[in-house]
């Protein structure tokens, strides 16, 4: 197939091995100019050195992107996110899967800025990110063309990618030494796959952990906050009113502490197969437990519930790449106008990798002591009960009375 005329590409740009060759991959491979694009998105490293990496390689100052996007990226991705509860199969808090459609974003709106005709990702043909990158570039700009060099090119092996860089005089600064893991990053978590995480039978080895204290070696006294919410999003720690990265970054100084966000799961990738990794989510598993927890006291019994079966649904839609979908922005309505009485306060005790809510109070509570007492009161009628369990029983009665052989089944004659 005729390879397509590119004039301009706008790389996502991180400064490492993979993103330098993929760099000079596409100077030389498609003869167009090259915008990279850095993202701090609070993955703990230097973003700005990928600065003077793109000018070494011959990129124009006016064509280098390096954005702070922590703010925008827990307040507008994020927060979202976590009103909905939402975790992936059980466990994942969707960390990776939740960076992408901010990237996607930022890259289009890049190449609207310098004119760019293309986009192009480092991710591989076997991933999910592929396609979360993808969906959102499509989604945004639907003739915008797409480069995936790992569907392209023959470079399919660190010795082959590491031969490409010293031909072409790439500096790696000691980045093409093979990692331990697979390694992803940013102020929601870390995540870690491949080399001994590929057995699914091997513990994860104490070293692998970079965030947080072994959940054993976590401080012996249990440590309490409070973290304040207003429409269903934390605003406060202690009293302290944060930005919503900071937010995010003094919980997970709190979780690291105390041993709190580690889990070891084996997924199921969109592409088919399934891929065993490990992840640190300090700040998110407690915001998680916390924004439970002042749910059950300002949320509507039925309201709650109808926003549990529609939270698997949403979660896939995030970890499928589909944010920019009209369906997760119809679902996302849905629960943000859940969240406008989404108010209060919850108390939170920290240890030894554990989150528990021990109080919850808020000034629009739906839960009434009066009502809930087991001493005596003057709002709650107990015979009232009789009637409604019948009238709930009342098509049991009338299958019993006309149809007893099909219940017959169900009650021994022996007791």
């Amino acid at each position: 197939m005729a390879k397509r005329t590119i004039k301009k590409a706008v790389l996502a740009y991180s400064g490492g091995l993979d993103t330098s060759i993929i760099l000079k991959w596409l100077q030389d491979e498609y003869e167009c100019e090259v915008v990279t694009f850095t993202a701090d998105l609070g993955q703990g490293e230097e973003v700005e050195p990928a600065r003077q990496k793109a000018l070494d390689m011959g990129i124009k100052e006016e064509n280098i992107f390096i954005l702070d996007l922590r703010e925008e990226f827990v307040k507008d991705f994020v927060f979202p996110m976590f009103r909905a509860n939402a975790i992936y199969e059980g466990e994942y808090l969707l960390g990776t899967s939740i960076a992408r459609p901010l990237i996607s974003k930022k890259q289009i709106e890049i190449a609207h800025q310098t004119g760019a005709d293309a986009v192009s990702h480092g991710a591989t043909g076997k991933g999910n990110d592929q396609v979360r990158f993808e969906l959102g570039y499509l989604a945004l700009d639907p003739d915008i063309a797409v480069i995936a060099p790992w569907r392209e090119w023959d470079l399919n092996s660190r010795t082959k990618l590491l031969a490409y860089a010293k031909e072409h005089g790439i500096d790696i600064d000691g980045k093409g030494q093979a990692k331990p893991y697979s390694m992803d990053a940013n102020l929601l978590h870390i995540s870690y796959e491949g080399e001994w995480l590929e057995n699914p039978f091997n513990e994860p080895e104490d070293d692998m952990w970079l965030w947080s204290v072994k959940p054993e070696d976590a401080p012996d006294e249990a440590e309490y906050i409070t973290i304040s919410y207003k429409n269903g999003d934390p605003v406060a720690i202690n009293g302290e009113e944060m930005s919503p990265a900071t937010m995010l970054k003094t919980l997970n100084e709190y979780g690291n502490k105390h041993g709190i966000g580690r889990i070891d799961i084996v997924e199921n990738r969109m592409v088919g197969m399934k891929a065993r990794g490990c992840y640190e989510t300090p700040g998110g598993t407690i915001m998680l437990k916390a924004h439970r927890a002042i749910e059950s006291i300002t949320l509507d019994r039925e309201e709650a519930h109808m926003k549990d079966e529609l939270m698997p649904k949403y979660a896939k839609l995030i970890y499928n790449g589909l944010w920019w979908s009209p369906e997760r922005r119809m679902l996302q309505a849905a629960i943000d106008a859940t969240q406008e009485q989404v108010n209060g306060d919850v108390k939170l005790k920290l240890y030894k990798g554990n989150v528990i809510v021990v109080g919850r109070k808020s000034n629009v509570t739906l839960y009434s002591e009066e009502h809930s007492t087991f001493e005596a009161d003057d709002v709650y009628n107990q015979k009232d009960a009789e009637g409604f369990i019948r009238l709930n029983a009342l098509r049991f009665i009338i299958e019993g009375k006309k149809q007893p052989e099909r219940i017959k089944g169900l009650v021994g004659d022996n007791v």
